[in-house]
């Protein structure tokens, strides 16, 4: 655990001492993004903090490359190269329609070409569930191939739609990969596996790169991330997920809970992302009804509901922040549980319960509001 502790904190600093580097690159080469009428933000606010977050990438697995326990999963496992050279391309990417904003076609191709660059390298589900039975069973390359590149690509893509205020996607991902990393540290502990493992590893660096970018992203923001980081923290999260999901039989999963042991497991990155995973799904569903491109700018996201009802920018992020958490460490304690389902129960209870506070302090700021107008009106007449 120290040694991720020391990845998680390497990543972070790197990270964090880039940031300003990318900034005054930003600014020189002209990457900064606009105010356009979707966006929330009041002034034009430099890109490319991929940059920074990349570096922290590098530094974080070089140094898992050489510690004495850790380094062992580079010796035994594909994927940190895998995930460092398709991390490379999509910041590239990134970097790329940062400066110039490419059209959606052209960064959809680029996203299939890294996601396949890394599957091929080893990144890539391997069991999948038989229905009939506890057990599961081995996917050709046929199969594997296509539906790990489709994963990636969603999962870039959901966190790309998210990535709408100061801080919301990387505090989101970070979120998320901390719970991905409670997951996998914990059913290696519970059913005896190596405990240096590659997904375990990928979500404490994602977690790293993300913590160590905030203090520059969070409101009011210094630097964007732009796609350079919200397509390679999406990389990076499906990463860890497939990791997870895909290079275990989990039928073969023993733990505390005797209920659906081989579902269980395969629904914890999903539920970890529900947040960016609902809005991509509400998003693709909404365009295309209005006869849009599903990759078409919208200002419905979301977090740009919560602006609407009355919250700041600050407390839409933090409440996204509560629900990330709630569903993705309420999924990972009732997988380890014996008696799943009250934990379930309750997280879905709190979750309903913090959307009704949500709405009820909206109409509260809107009624105020509503109340302060004619005020202002008849004292200036």
């Amino acid at each position: 655990m120290r040694e991720y502790l020391l990845v998680f904190v390497v990543a972070a600093a790197v990270t964090f001492l880039a940031t300003p580097v990318a900034r005054a690159l930003a600014l020189r080469i002209g990457a900064v993004a606009g105010v356009r009428d979707r966006d929330v933000h009041a002034k034009p606010t430099a890109r490319l903090g991929g940059l920074a977050m990349l570096a922290g990438l590098y530094a974080g697995l070089g140094v898992a490359d050489r510690l004495p326990f850790l380094s062992q999963v580079s010796r035994d496992w594909s994927e940190p190269r895998a995930v460092l050279v398709a991390a490379t391309l999509i910041c590239l990417l990134g970097v790329a329609d940062d400066k110039w904003e490419l059209d959606s076609l052209t960064k959809l191709a680029g996203q299939m070409v890294a996601a396949a660059v890394m599957v091929q390298l080893g990144v890539q589900f391997s069991f999948a569930i038989n229905w009939n039975s506890e057990t599961t069973v081995s996917l050709g390359p046929e199969t594997a191939v296509p539906i790990s590149i489709f994963s990636i690509v969603v999962l870039i893509n959901a966190i790309n739609f998210i990535d709408g205020l100061d801080g919301l996607a990387a505090g989101v991902t970070a979120i998320a990969a901390g719970a991905t990393f409670y997951f996998a540290y914990s059913l290696a502990v519970v059913d005896g596996f190596s405990r240096a493992a590659p997904a375990a590893l990928l979500a404490a660096v994602t977690a790293g790169v993300c913590v160590g970018f905030l203090p520059h992203n969070f409101n009011p923001a210094r630097l964007f991330m732009g796609d350079s980081g919200s397509m390679l923290i999406g990389l990076l999260s499906a990463s860890s997920m497939i990791s997870v999901t895909g290079q275990v039989a989990y039928g073969g999963y023993a733990g505390p809970s005797r209920s659906l042991p081989s579902l269980i497991p395969l629904a914890i990155p999903l539920a970890v992302l529900a947040v960016p995973f609902l809005d991509l799904g509400l998003a693709v569903i909404r365009r295309t009804r209005a006869g849009r491109s599903p990759f078409s700018p919208d200002k419905m996201h979301l977090h740009h509901r919560m602006l609407e009802i009355g919250k700041s920018q600050v407390r839409a992020v933090l409440f996204m922040y509560f629900w990330a958490a709630l569903v993705g460490f309420g999924g990972v304690a009732a997988s380890f549980s014996s008696a799943p389902l009250p934990i379930l129960l309750a997280t879905l209870g709190v979750g309903l319960l913090g959307l009704v506070v949500l709405l009820l302090l909206g109409q509260r700021t809107a009624r105020r509001d509503a109340g302060a107008a004619p005020a202002s009106t008849s004292t200036s007449a």
